[in-house]
């Protein structure tokens, strides 16, 4: 616990601006991720510009407050719109039926996301297995 008055006075800013700062992350993550799946077509998408436009302006705005570091949310803004770019390009330039491989391609896939539920729970259940055989047996020996 803190001794001192200005150090109980500093925690208690740094809780306000935790949770500031958690609400403010919660939110640009929303909006990146619906504006991620307007772009790959799983939502509507005749509003698809606004959407990434608005994800940008609240990476902006984070980065400009100090929630996020300026580089991070260049980074995340960079990587957003390349991904526009490409689905746009590849849209463009495939036709009718090789469409959704281009949009896969240009959208790089789904990294972690092609596993099914069964695949997740023979996979949990095979991690528990093998810690389980990872850890040593001791035995005790019996007196006598």
């Amino acid at each position: 616990m803190a001794n001192s008055r200005s150090a109980r006075k500093r925690i208690r800013a740094n809780e306000r601006k935790h949770i500031r700062n958690r609400a403010v992350r919660s939110a640009v993550r929303t909006r990146i991720t619906k504006a991620r799946r307007a772009l790959l077509g799983a939502a509507d998408t005749a509003n698809t510009p606004e959407m990434v436009l608005a994800a940008v302006r609240e990476l902006d705005r984070a980065a400009e407050k100090g929630i996020l570091h300026r580089n991070n949310a260049n980074r995340r803004k960079s990587r957003l719109m390349s991904m526009a770019h490409r689905l746009l390009s590849a849209a463009e330039g495939a036709g009718t039926e090789d469409a959704a491989a281009a949009r896969a391609a240009a959208a790089g896939g789904q990294k972690g996301r092609g596993r099914t539920a069964a695949s997740k729970s023979a996979a949990k259940t095979g991690a528990k297995t093998r810690a389980a055989a990872d850890k040593p047996k001791t035995t005790r020996a019996k007196k006598a």
